[in-house]
């Protein structure tokens, strides 16, 4: 094979990885989400969760993030190390002893999870998380918090 034919192929073969690392975030398409069973919060933004702790929300915000989450941050939230561990998003909240800086803690949690899920990441023009916004709900989104709170890890 020729020197050239060699540089040619390494060529390939480095813009082809590069092209892989550069769309492993932000290529999956939004996935709509059936919240009819939830109570309708309105056009409103809430500011903290409304759904903590309510069952049907888990269970559609565990589907939800299957279908809209998991290929980046994992199966049942167990990050693969690609994308943050949402496991561990307020983390520093539940290790607080007083309960009202706890409180506090989790609600800055949840509007940073919502600004994330509307707004999506990204940085020097690259995607590394689609914005939700206008695909998923409100109540969509409250349930995939919802669902993310029973994956919890906290050490």
């Amino acid at each position: 094979m020729k020197a050239s034919s060699i540089r040619t192929a390494a060529l390939l073969l480095a813009l082809s990885f590069q092209a892989s690392v550069v769309f492993a975030h932000g290529d999956v398409t939004p996935q709509a989400v059936d919240t009819k069973s939830l109570p309708q919060l309105g056009e409103q933004w809430r500011d903290e969760n409304p759904f903590r702790g309510n069952d049907e929300a888990v269970r559609i915000g565990g589907s939800a993030y299957t279908q809209n989450c998991a290929r980046c941050h994992g199966i049942e939230a167990v990050s693969g190390g690609i994308a943050p561990d949402l496991r561990k998003l307020d983390k520093d909240c539940m290790n607080q002893k007083i309960e009202t800086k706890k409180q506090a803690c989790i609600k800055d949690v949840d509007q940073y999870f919502l600004t994330s899920a509307r707004r999506g990441k990204v940085r020097n023009g690259a995607v590394y998380m689609p914005p939700f916004e206008g695909t998923l709900s409100q109540e969509a989104m409250w349930s995939i918090r919802a669902y993310l709170d029973t994956r919890r890890e906290v050490k």
